[in-house]
């Protein structure tokens, strides 16, 4: 990586404070939903939905179901990383119907790969398919984490919040969809006590393992 990416990644940090009078704009706002459509997930199923909020009121009202953290309502927008309630078989039948029109490849080839894929989830308990969901999740969090820092977006991922509520409250149940990960994204308020406080990590030295 160049010296630029790095230092756009010590800028970025898990902001506390944002500047609630500083709105993305659609071009930013774009990249980050075409960075969650276009982030690695096992086998390419996408698993997974992204909830855009902007709306004020909206978002005051996440703000207690997210134990009072600021962020939801200050931000400019709160990203919500979303699951799938299940995979079926209609699910995956209708990822095999977009690579088939988007590749043009031939049923011959598909057909062998989709009914394996829909014997190998059929077999999963529904616990072990949703912790497979929430680990794609992760990934495009991490892709989204990045983007921001390269484009000089602010965010705070949330774990800490109540699901069910944000369910409930967003209509997410009546989608077929469960909420994960909160990403409320902006810009940093300067008075954010976090700002200028160096990194905390381990160290490449101790994390890197090279084997030659």
């Amino acid at each position: 990586m160049s010296s630029k990416t790095i230092e756009k990644l010590q800028w970025r940090y898990a902001t506390k404070r944002f500047d609630s009078s500083k709105t993305l704009s659609e071009e930013k706002l774009q990249i980050l939903k075409e960075t969650f459509n276009l982030t690695a997930t096992s086998y390419g199923l996408q698993p997974l939905k992204l909830v855009v909020v902007s709306n004020p009121e909206l978002k005051t009202q996440l703000m207690p179901l997210t134990y009072n953290q600021p962020q939801v309502r200050d931000a400019s927008h709160v990203l919500i990383l979303c699951i799938e309630n299940n995979i079926n078989e209609d699910f995956i039948t209708d990822h095999f119907k977009r690579v088939e029109g988007h590749r043009n490849t031939p049923r011959t080839i598909l057909e062998p790969f989709e009914k394996a894929l829909i014997e190998n989830f059929s077999k999963k308990q529904t616990s072990e398919i949703r912790q497979w969901m929430a680990n794609q999740l992760y990934l495009t969090l991490g892709a989204l984490l990045t983007v921001c820092a390269v484009e000089k977006i602010d965010a705070c991922p949330i774990e800490g919040f109540e699901p069910k509520k944000y369910d409930e409250l967003l209509g997410l149940n009546k989608k077929g969809l469960e909420s994960v990960i909160v990403l409320p994204v902006g810009y940093r308020d300067e008075s954010d006590f976090f700002i200028n406080l160096k990194k905390v990590r381990r160290g490449v030295d101790e994390l890197i393992i090279e084997i030659n």
